[in-house]
């Protein structure tokens, strides 16, 4: 596969954040990714919804403009802007045209640095966080796969970002700003640009605009472990929805692009083995996937199917079967077509994500938090072309899955073969 031949520069700024910096012959636009370390495993056990309340006050005015005024101003630059609530880190992302970076750059700094988090704001943030919550009750398949995540990631790693709604409501302003006072800062956190970008110009910037900024962020607090095992919720409705979740390779373990390989096969479209026995031979579901999730930390692979009340254990039985058949338990090696699938979707999804300066900018700062360093398409596309189906299958042959984590909700509670 061919790719854009590019070079990643990494500096560290004055202020002690890490600066990546992925100059893209060709385009016209420019993707920023700001990791500020206000992630959901950072909250206080006692104010968890902090990260959910700052996503929308980040947004409500920042260095002595309010919301209208700090809208306005980055609206006519043209460029757009998100805030999500990750497990370790809030962030901050923007996409706008290469000539107009250095003037979105103050209004977006004042976000991070400055963030008004008006007292006329937090009421209806907060009402807006409590309705997140709250919604979940007509989405079944949001809630299994929370579920499965908070039994089987170890606390504070298995929390959703949304908060509680206890929680949420006891939030003062003070504690807000004194929260984001604390979580902000640069030593920690890293910002990451792709596209129409000069590092050296960008880092000069940065460096004039963060020059009074300084600290560095607080860890995160270990918890209980996870429970796993079965559980379910009851909602008496004419669906189940499952949710599976095993244990998988680390980010930086040797195995990560192989057990990439076995999701791709398992779960890479209707060729993908859940689709063809659970839903094609059976038709037992009317959806069906699984993904894989490395992190630093750790690692997880999550199963998902919807289907009905009558054909709930049957899809659970063969949804078990289908994943312990790719581990050291079952043994069943992937063949030849399959991996050829599989390695084919995982360029095609690489040169798409290629394609977009926002998904660039991302992968880098995930990179660099994950890895320690970030990688090229050409990289990546190295390491994929690196693989054989023996490697593959070596690693399914040593592949354990774990203490399983089993999440149902539906009319009944099911039986789960652990």
């Amino acid at each position: 596969m061919s790719t854009t031949t590019s070079t990643i520069e990494t500096r560290r700024l004055a202020c002690g954040m890490d600066l990546i910096v992925e100059p893209i012959a060709g385009v016209r636009s420019v993707g920023m990714s700001w990791l500020v370390a206000g992630g959901s495993a950072r909250e206080p056990s006692d104010q968890e919804g902090l990260g959910a309340m700052w996503s929308e006050l980040l947004f409500r005015g920042a260095g002595g403009r309010d919301a209208r005024e700090h809208a306005d101003a980055l609206d006519r630059l043209g460029a757009s802007r998100n805030a999500n609530v990750q497990t370790y880190f809030m962030r901050l992302s923007s996409v706008m045209l290469g000539a107009r970076v250095h003037d979105a750059l103050p209004l977006l700094a004042d976000m991070v640095t400055s963030p008004a988090m008006d007292a006329s704001s937090i009421e209806p943030v907060r009402d807006l966080c409590v309705q997140s919550i709250e919604a979940l009750a007509d989405d079944p398949h949001e809630r299994v796969m929370l579920l499965a995540r908070e039994k089987h990631v170890d606390e504070p790693l298995n929390r959703s970002g949304m908060g509680r709604i206890d929680s949420i409501e006891s939030l003062s302003r003070e504690r807000l700003t004194d929260g984001w006072r604390d979580v902000a800062r640069p030593q920690g956190s890293a910002i990451a640009f792709a596209g129409d970008v000069d590092a050296d110009a960008i880092e000069s910037r940065l460096n004039a605009l963060l020059e009074d900024w300084e600290g560095e962020a607080p860890g995160i607090e270990t918890g209980a472990s996870a429970p796993r095992g079965y559980h379910h919720q009851t909602d008496e409705t004419n669906q189940v929805h499952i949710a599976i979740a095993h244990d998988a390779p680390k980010e930086l373990d040797e195995a990560s692009m192989c057990e990439r390989v076995v999701i791709a096969a398992l779960s890479g479209g209707m060729s993908g083995r859940l689709f063809t026995e659970v839903r094609e031979k059976r038709g037992l579901v009317y959806s069906v996937n699984a993904s894989y999730g490395p992190s630093r930390d750790f690692g997880r692979v999550a199963a998902y199917a919807g289907t009905t009340p009558e054909r709930a254990q049957e899809t659970l039985d063969v949804m078990l079967e289908q994943l312990q058949l790719l581990s050291a338990a079952g043994g069943d090696a992937l063949r030849q077509d399959e991996f050829d699938r599989a390695v084919v979707g995982m360029k095609s999804n690489l040169v798409m994500s290629g394609e977009s300066t926002s998904a660039r900018a991302g992968a880098l700062g995930t990179d660099w938090f994950r890895r320690g360093a970030a990688r090229t398409l050409q990289d990546v596309a190295d390491e994929i072309d690196a693989l054989t189906l023996d490697q593959v299958n070596a690693h399914i042959a040593q592949r354990e899955l774990g203490a399983l984590t089993i999440a149902t909700i539906g009319p009944a509670a099911l039986q789960a073969s652990l």
